[in-house]
């Protein structure tokens, strides 16, 4: 099931990246690994295995045990396979934007599966159109897979490094082939990206926890701009490995993205969130019986509140696992609607307390402001609300759909407009300071949502965030 909470004041989910190269069973194995990067996309899920002669695909809509099962699961034959979890941040969601991609042309088939977003995708877009390529999505995706197809130099290695060489932004990338399987991460290591083998297969995945799923050993973490190439015997190759650029890890992948039983960027995901929550309690102490998360992601950071300050940590909320993420459903009243369906307050908890509540983050302030008042119907005395991360004023541009500025409430509101509008007793947010002692020097991640520092360039006009005009083909 999923890990993370469920509500329009979210962040449109990246996606989660799986592959395994020379295990008889690889389909079957990437469809577990993709159950376990379930929580990093819910709207779409896919698989493309080779037998070294040919592949196979199965796409569709909808979360991984309704895209396969033993019926869509048996044709996926073959020793190497990868397979995508998708929440669009650069395309529409439909089934001609699913993932992994598949084309065929000159040196073979070839299969793309893409974490992240290319900030220079519709420069090159409108460059390929103009020399005659015809897309069939409007995915930065299928940028790549153009550029490679584009080279004149027969080896495929040259292919993969040449295209990639032109790309900018933040991408980890599985590339199948009939011999080989390519894992690459961009130069500022935005998304996470690792290695690890079982039963002398290699296995490459967006999170620790998919490896852990499967019993297969941890190896290490991609280098930002490391390329690897993965053959039929075994070897594993660096093509490229790291340049001298700063690193640029997304900070919001250890604070919410990430499952917190993964290794993200050298650190445990539940340790560092059980910091930020230390750290939070550190700077906005306050007198309470109570404190709680709002379930899944805030879980650890309101246990490390709750250690650090004393006061106990209680299930205030409980939330029904069993329902969709209401912030991937169109319509504001459905994802309205969504908020009571999913959370129930504990009466017995709340009723004549004064309570802490935990969260990683405010978006557009909707759903907390719903919650809130579940919470203050529910007999609450005093609601202390307290958020493991500092204020989101900025859009993302390397792979997360965080809302333009004008939807984020803290970009339109100070911290005391924002707990008037709450209607909270109290309001604080973690400090920069507190954050990055929770999670790690500040000069190796990206915090462009919250301080506006974009460090990869930004091409014009990425601010629409339609992307492409291009029409794309609907399938039946």
């Amino acid at each position: 099931m999923p890990l993370h909470r469920p509500d329009d004041d979210r962040f449109h989910d990246q996606c989660g990246v799986f592959g395994i190269f020379n295990h008889p069973e690889a389909a079957r194995l990437t469809y577990l690994g993709l159950y376990a990067l379930q929580h990093r996309g819910q709207e779409s899920a896919g698989i493309v295995s080779t037998d070294g002669v040919v592949a196979h695909v199965h796409r569709d809509m909808g979360l991984v045990s309704e895209v396969f099962d033993e019926e869509t699961l048996a044709p996926l034959v073959g020793d190497a396979a990868i397979g995508h979890n998708r929440y669009s941040t650069t395309g529409s969601p439909t089934l001609a934007n699913a993932q992994p991609i598949l084309v065929n042309y000159r040196g073979g088939f070839l299969s793309v599966a893409h974490n992240g977003n290319l900030v220079n995708a519709r420069t090159l877009r409108r460059r390929l159109e103009r020399s005659g390529s015809i897309f069939q999505s409007t995915m930065d995706t299928e940028v790549l897979v153009h550029l490679i197809a584009a080279e004149r130099d027969p080896s495929r290695d040259h292919q993969v490094l040449a295209a990639l060489e032109k790309i900018r932004g933040a991408y980890s990338l599985l590339i199948l082939t009939r011999n080989a399987l390519y894992a690459a991460r961009d130069p500022r290591g935005f998304r996470p990206l690792i290695l690890g083998r079982r039963a002398g297969a290699a296995v490459v995945a967006s999170e620790s926890c998919a490896l852990d799923l499967l019993g297969a050993e941890p190896e290490r973490e991609l280098a930002p701009g490391e390329v690897l190439r993965i053959g039929r015997d075994g070897t594993i190759e660096t093509l490229r490995s790291a340049p001298a650029r700063a690193e640029c890890m997304c900070v919001f992948e250890q604070i919410y993205f990430a499952r917190p039983d993964s290794r993200l960027f050298g650190l445990s995901v539940d340790e560092a969130r059980r910091r930020s929550g230390r750290e939070l309690a550190r700077e906005h102490p306050v007198e309470a019986d109570c404190v709680f998360a709002v379930p899944d992601s805030s879980n650890s950071a309101a246990l490390g509140f709750s250690e650090e300050s004393g006061i106990p940590f209680e299930l205030g909320l409980i939330r029904n696992h069993y329902v969709g993420r209401t912030f991937i459903q169109p319509g504001q009243e459905v994802r309205d609607f969504g908020v009571k369906v999913k959370y129930n307050p504990v009466r017995s908890i709340i009723e004549g307390r004064r309570v802490v509540v935990v969260d990683d983050s405010i978006v557009r302030g909707t759903t907390s402001k719903s919650l809130v008042s579940l919470i203050r119907e529910s007999g609450a005395r005093e609601v202390h609300l307290r958020i493991a991360s500092p204020p989101l004023r900025h859009p993302c541009y390397y792979g997360i759909d965080i809302p333009d500025r004008e939807q984020l409430i803290a970009a339109k509101m100070s911290v005391p407009e924002i707990r008037d509008f709450m209607s909270v007793d109290s309001l604080g947010y973690l400090s920069f300071e507190g954050m990055y002692r929770a999670v790690g020097d500040r000069d190796r991640h990206c915090d462009a949502c919250m301080s506006g520092n974009y460090r990869e360039p930004l091409e014009p006009g990425i601010e629409e965030k339609t992307a492409f005009e291009t029409p794309i083909l609907t399938h039946a």
